[in-house]
């Protein structure tokens, strides 16, 4: 009986242990994404226009990402805080980073990989959607899938993002301030002035 009752208190206090381990974990992610949760909204969904939307991403295209933001190898415009984090103070994704480890950085992504993106409803133009869909399909469709909608280990979700996001990003690419895949480039320099405005409109029609 006693050897049974031992074996009893074990499990109990290894479960009891395991719960704790699991908590104490939660509460780190929780405190590392305080600060993000400032600008890009609870469960990383903004309502500010300049700042993404990036609950659902990949976990490994979110530590990427986040990388190239601490080595500042993608740039970091300083944006205006929403109102109620940090009364009229500005930041700017290198500055929020700079300090993280790589083991910090996993467990964020990990976190926002685990949320569900959420679109951003839009005023966009039906004809220069329209016109988008067909430049997507011929030149993003086959790395951004279901129209951008599928989140990938080399992309953030496109459909449903801020236009003004977007719009800032190619801009980015473009000028090579942003590193840029291979495979990409090409398909971007097919794409003027009008093409862009059109595939942005494609992408911000969704709901």
């Amino acid at each position: 009986m006693m050897k049974n009752y031992t074996g009893y208190a074990l499990l109990a206090a290894g479960a009891l242990f395991g719960i704790s381990v699991a908590t104490g974990a939660s509460a780190d992610v929780n405190k590392l994404t305080e600060s993000c949760t400032g600008c890009h909204g609870k469960g990383g969904s903004s309502t500010e226009a300049a700042i993404p939307n990036i609950g659902g991403y990949s976990a490994e295209y979110m530590k990427g990402a986040l990388k190239l933001y601490k080595t500042k190898e993608r740039p970091c415009p300083e944006v205006k805080i929403p109102a109620g984090a940090k009364k009229g103070s500005k930041s700017d994704m290198c500055q929020a980073v700079k300090d993280l480890s790589d083991a910090d950085i996993k467990q964020i992504a990990e976190s926002y990989a685990e949320q569900k993106f959420v679109r951003t409803p839009q005023k966009f133009d039906p004809a220069l959607a329209k016109k988008g869909k067909g430049l997507h399909d011929k030149l993003c469709e086959k790395c951004h899938s279901e129209g951008g909608s599928e989140a990938s280990d080399d992309s953030g979700v496109l459909a449903g993002q801020k236009m003004a996001y977007l719009e800032e990003q190619i801009k980015f690419f473009t000028e090579g301030k942003r590193p840029m895949a291979k495979k990409m480039k090409p398909k971007l320099e097919e794409l003027d002035k009008a093409g862009v405005e059109a595939i942005v409109h494609y992408y911000g029609s969704f709901k």
